[in-house]
């Protein structure tokens, strides 16, 4: 009879992905299958060519562009020479999450089962298309698929003789087991940030210790939002960027937080553990220290104040010894409890934190070795670099805005990263943040003489900034930016700097003001009003055109203005100037960096 064996590879941004994987890799087990739930890069790509059985789940980000942890696996699969036959032995399916707002929805996954297809897989079902726009997220089209692909699994691979499916009642063994140490060892330095390994570059694995040198509020005291230009020293760190790139930073959680989840949980943040795998081949979390103080692991690893999944109420349902909690709990798990849970949670922004508050009986009762099955870890925050190495060498600066709103619930809502580095003042003593750097999506040409038209609302100007500060150290002029904010006396981020340069002749500079007239003026009317410059610099110059900002109605705006320039000054007609514009994005005269 054929092993039982079935893998999980995973390419996740946000972790949803990797939780739906592990979600399925809980499926395995119950059904019996030997399972392995990994991410892509973390998986030796040349022995899929021996596997039986793999579901890939996997993210679209950005311009259609995979995750970070699946980039190197993704770049192996395309390579030219693989022989077309070579993954004829493979059952697999692929399961993609999406949004279907952005122009290229699942296009990675739609992308991989293809390329498998291609290698000589066989399809277990068609590509299942997850989209965070539907009403109940991507379960709307993940639950059903799910429980084809068993049936077709099952078919393959049916239950040894004598053994059922363990039942959704059973609680299935944690991860790991936590073994507290003697009360008086040793603590160990629960220092995140060793220096990196000589000569090391910085990376997730290996975050730089980056002196915070200043944290200026960048908008006026009387403005509703708190924007903040912060600058890093990373001097010695060997870290290297161009405009364009991103500095990844990995956050952490108050100590108010820390404090509270302790005594929630009744446990004592000095206890030092030891973590140990329940199954051989499973690897340690490699962004912990081993001993750990249950402090360190709450503070810098457990991600208290996301927004918790559907997984984190299922898996909490069963330490429950309050019934009225259990079903709770089991209705929030369950397919036919996703609207409820989506009202509870993902409407009004409610943090884990807090949903563990609304358990207490339960919440007192889970055991400490499944924090890690129950709670994912601090996934580190990207922010597009704001300073040019020209200009700030050993320097990173960004622009954030601080992220606070309102929901229903009577705290307002606070961004973790952003709040946190926020609080921060490098003036009362030595301030370090881990951090690294990672390529962009956008790319500033090489050649001195071709214009750059960019186009940057508010923090969407950070990675403009840097390309400015890098073209005027090169010397180079042609360079147009529109920028949009408020109201200038506001939020007209870097304005003196902005200045200095169109006095000089570097730049050329056009502004809207929303709100400092009756009628809001946005940079899409800006860019119609400048149309004959717009179109003269695409025709003769052969510009390039970059955007940056916000994801809500602003990029199709922009896309609308630009179309109606090349058809006002360059006489296309409606489809032509589609066409055109599309032309651009294909070459890359377009480029565009958006998030919502």
């Amino acid at each position: 009879m054929a092993e039982r064996k079935i893998l999980i590879l995973y390419g996740s941004q946000t972790g949803t992905a990797q939780d739906t994987a592990e979600r399925i890799g809980r499926g395995a087990k119950r059904r019996h299958f030997q399972c392995r739930v990994e991410a892509l890069d973390s998986y030796e790509v040349a022995n899929l060519i021996n596997e039986l059985l793999v579901v890939f789940v996997c993210a679209t980000t950005g311009q259609g562009d995979p995750p970070d942890n699946m980039k190197m696996f993704w770049r192996f699969l395309f390579r030219k020479n693989l022989p077309p036959g070579s993954l004829c032995q493979l059952d697999y399916a692929v399961l993609g999450l999406g949004d279907s707002s952005y122009p290229k929805f699942n296009f990675v996954a739609k992308k991989l089962h293809k390329r498998v297809l291609q290698l000589g897989g066989n399809p277990l079902l068609p590509v299942a298309l997850g989209d965070d726009q539907h009403d109940l997220g991507p379960d709307a089209v993940v639950d059903p698929w799910l429980l084809a692909l068993w049936d077709k699994i099952l078919a393959l691979y049916p239950l040894p003789p004598g053994l059922e499916i363990i039942s959704p009642d059973v609680r299935l063994p944690s991860k790991y087991t936590l073994h507290y140490l003697a009360e008086d060892s040793p603590h160990p330095n629960g220092g995140l940030l060793q220096p990196p390994a000589p000569r090391a570059v910085p990376s997730e694995l290996h975050p730089f210790a980056a002196r915070m040198v200043s944290n200026q509020r960048v908008t006026a005291e009387s403005h509703f939002q708190d924007v903040r230009l912060i600058e890093f020293d990373v001097m010695g760190s060997g870290i290297t960027f161009s405009a364009g790139d991103v500095v990844m930073i990995q956050p952490q959680n108050s100590p108010e937080d820390v404090q509270q989840f302790c005594q929630l949980l009744r446990l004592d943040p000095d206890r030092c553990f030891v973590l140990k795998p329940t199954e051989p081949g499973t690897s340690l979390p490699a962004l912990l220290p081993q001993p750990c103080t249950i402090r360190y692991l709450v503070t810098h690893y457990l991600d208290i104040s996301c927004v918790p999944r559907r997984s984190f109420f299922e898996l909490l349902s069963y330490f429950s010894t309050n019934e009225l909690e259990r079903e709770k709990l089991q209705e929030f798990g369950s397919a036919q409890g996703q609207e409820e849970l989506y009202s509870y949670c993902n409407r009004p922004r409610r943090t884990t934190l807090e949903a563990l508050w609304d358990f207490p009986h339960t919440t007192c009762a889970i055991p400490p070795d499944y924090l890690l099955d129950l709670i994912p870890r601090i996934r580190p925050r990207a922010f597009s670099i704001a300073s040019s190495m020209l200009a700030h060498p050993d320097q990173i600066q960004i622009l954030m805005a601080v992220v606070r709103y309102k929901t229903r619930l009577s705290k307002p809502r606070r961004g973790l990263c952003s709040t946190w580095l926020a609080s921060l003042n490098p003036e009362q003593g030595d301030v370090r943040v881990p951090l690294w750097v990672k390529k962009g999506g956008m790319k500033f040409p090489a050649d001195p003489d071709i214009p750059v038209i960019m186009i940057g609302p508010g923090t969407g100007v950070a990675p403009f900034r840097a390309a400015i500060q890098e073209r005027v150290a090169q010397g180079r002029r042609g360079n147009c930016l529109f920028f949009g904010c408020r109201q200038k006396s506001k939020d007209f981020y870097c304005q003196a700097e902005w200045e200095e340069l169109v006095t000089k002749g570097f730049l050329t500079l056009f502004t809207a003001f929303s709100r400092d007239q009756e009628e809001k003026v946005y940079v899409q009317h800006r860019i119609r009003e400048n149309g004959r410059l717009v179109w003269e610099l695409l025709s003769r110059g052969s510009a390039r055109v970059y955007l940056a900002g916000n994801a809500k109605q602003m990029p199709a705006a922009v896309s609308e203005a630009l179309q109606s320039v090349l058809q006002l000054e360059g006489g296309l007609s409606p489809s032509e100037a589609e066409e055109h514009l599309t032309a651009l994005e294909r070459s890359q005269r377009f480029q565009s960096e958006t998030w919502s």
